[in-house]
């Protein structure tokens, strides 16, 4: 089984191709240039690095969120077209458990955080636990004080709303707070082929019709939109 999943929850974002058992290719990309721009080029270039052509993938995986509105909304749309497009099956994965994944077998408590705006995080707690990762607090979108005044134990701290609030952290935690280095602060489309690649064998597999980004709150130009009736 072939696998080409798609990580568009930040501005790092990227395409990877796993098969049962092996990395086959990854690609990152910045995207201050839009998603919508970059993605299918992205796409197209990891195929062509693997020597596959798009109906040799058996099964797209997406990172469904949280994250960027704009990111999450065009990597679903993509990865539609492509099942529509194939007749392939479709699998998402949580963009906060993948992201915990850039550090298994941890024997702390492991924190991503990705930037929510209006000083607010999207953040989960996750715990390694026989081989896999457990949530010790459900995803949510919190003020960074408030996640920090129930956070006793030592953390490590992932993603770009770590790096945003590095200092509040610091001083709340002491050093129970731990920082991953660079290359692990972003997330990993690696990472997210491979839990749906997991999920795949299970036979977990989403409907793409009903298939939404998972934001967490209403974005912007749904609460302005509301806010005008």
């Amino acid at each position: 089984m072939k696998l080409l999943a798609i990580e568009t929850s930040t501005m790092l974002g990227g395409v990877a191709i796993v098969d049962e058992y092996t990395l086959v290719a990854e690609s990152r990309m910045n995207v201050k240039v839009t998603h919508s721009e970059r993605i299918m080029s992205e796409i197209d270039h990891v195929l062509m690095q693997s020597g596959l052509n798009i109906n040799d993938i058996d099964v797209f995986g997406i990172a469904i969120g949280p994250g960027s509105f704009t990111g999450l909304r065009v990597g679903l749309s993509t990865v539609k077209g492509l099942v529509y497009a194939t007749g392939k099956k479709l699998v998402s994965v949580s963009t906060l458990e993948a992201f915990a994944w850039n550090v298994p077998f941890s024997s702390h408590q492991v924190c991503p955080l990705l930037d929510a705006r209006k000083k607010e995080v999207y953040v989960g707690l996750f715990r390694w636990v026989d081989g896999d990762f457990i949530r010790v607090m459900e995803e949510k979108v919190v003020r960074i004080e408030n996640l920090l005044s129930v956070i006793n134990c030592p953390t490590i701290f992932l993603g770009e709303g770590a790096i945003i609030y590095k200092e509040s952290i610091e001083n709340k935690l002491g050093n129970i707070a731990l920082f991953a280095p660079p290359q692990k602060m972003v997330p990993s489309p690696s990472n997210v082929a491979y839990l749906c690649m997991r999920k795949a064998k299970r036979g977990e597999f989403s409907d793409p019709v009903s298939l939404v980004p998972f934001y967490l709150r209403r974005s912007e130009a749904e609460t302005k939109g509301n806010g005008s009736h």
